[in-house]
């Protein structure tokens, strides 16, 4: 059986592509950003996880505003890299995993979530910059990975108790397949931010943290927010935290916060990063209970063993 092992959250901002991409990362401005990742890509070479369910914001490069759904599932085998206005970024092509893709696609339908399914599409900084930041600039992504975009862009967005909840599909959808894979989810976007209009450079980190608290300890809380609190306290563009919130349906109800970054600013943008673990599930009280050993006497042990060779010779 497929399990979900755990979630990590992280900003996705095109300017740490471009320091990436441009070989920028040790200057004093961008090393700020990067060493707080470093503990991240130790932790993703130790979980080493089969798959990856990537869930991001496309801009306007898979989609534009003719067609704009609201969740998109990539069922493909492969997904390159799109031209952002400057050409592909450097980057691997991401590799899908049609197989889990298209039972995810079937049990989350079913459960009435109304997916679209995606079987050609090129990837933008939401998704790769997550990657690098995790995985580094291998010549190859180490595992396969599921792009699931989120429509952020255009009104109405989905609330955040629609996207936990849609979390809580996927998970049902992971556990039923019966492949053992590990599986590791990401959500992607935010923090505050706001690039245009009178509030353009907004950041609160205030709200930041108390997010990330609530990510941790009460995402219900966080599913209760309207649309109008994110855009007022985190910007307009701060609405992409929701999909935090399908990471976190993912998950278990009590999770393990295993790391924590937050800084300000990477360009114009607040970067915020958390990895959660679920915790060691109990065994079911369902379940068999475990026979006690016998401890036999010596002579009883070989009169036992006697018994056994003149079963096989007999």
């Amino acid at each position: 059986m497929a399990r979900i092992i755990a979630g990590v959250s992280s900003s996705h901002v095109p300017a740490i592509g471009a320091a990436i991409d441009n070989h920028r990362t040790e200057e004093p401005y961008w090393r700020r950003v990067f060493s707080g990742f470093e503990k991240s890509k130790e932790w993703m070479a130790q979980a080493k996880p089969d798959v990856c369910i990537a869930v991001y914001n496309d801009h306007a490069s898979a989609f534009s505003v003719e067609i704009v759904p609201t969740f998109a599932l990539g069922c493909a085998a492969e997904f390159p890299p799109a031209d952002e206005g400057w050409g592909p970024r450097p980057v691997p092509v991401v590799k899908g995993h049609p197989e889990l893709a298209a039972h995810i696609a079937q049990s989350v339908i079913l459960d009435e979530f109304d997916l679209t399914v995606v079987n050609k599409m090129e990837v933008d900084h939401g998704l790769t910059v997550p990657l690098n930041l995790l995985f580094g600039s291998p010549n190859e992504w180490p595992c396969p990975v599921i792009p699931l975009a989120v429509n952020v862009v255009l009104y109405p967005p989905p609330t955040g108790h629609r996207c936990f909840m849609l979390g809580r599909a996927i998970r049902k959808a992971v556990e039923s397949y019966p492949e053992d894979l590990r599986v590791v989810v990401l959500g992607t976007g935010g923090m505050s931010h706001q690039i245009s209009g009178p509030r353009a450079g907004l950041i609160n980190s205030k709200f930041d943290k108390a997010f990330l608290d609530n990510l941790t300890k009460d995402p219900k809380k966080l599913m209760r927010m309207p649309h109008v609190e994110y855009m007022r306290e985190a910007g307009a563009e701060g609405i992409e935290m929701v999909m935090w919130l399908v990471m976190r349906g993912a998950l278990d109800d009590n999770v393990r916060e295993v790391y924590r970054f937050y800084t300000v600013p990477a360009s114009n943008t607040a970067v915020g990063h958390i990895i959660l673990e679920n915790k060691p599930r109990a065994p079911s009280r369902h379940a068999a209970p475990k026979r006690r050993a016998v401890r036999l006497k010596p002579a009883a042990r070989r009169a036992a063993a006697r018994a056994r060779i003149d079963r096989v010779h007999g």
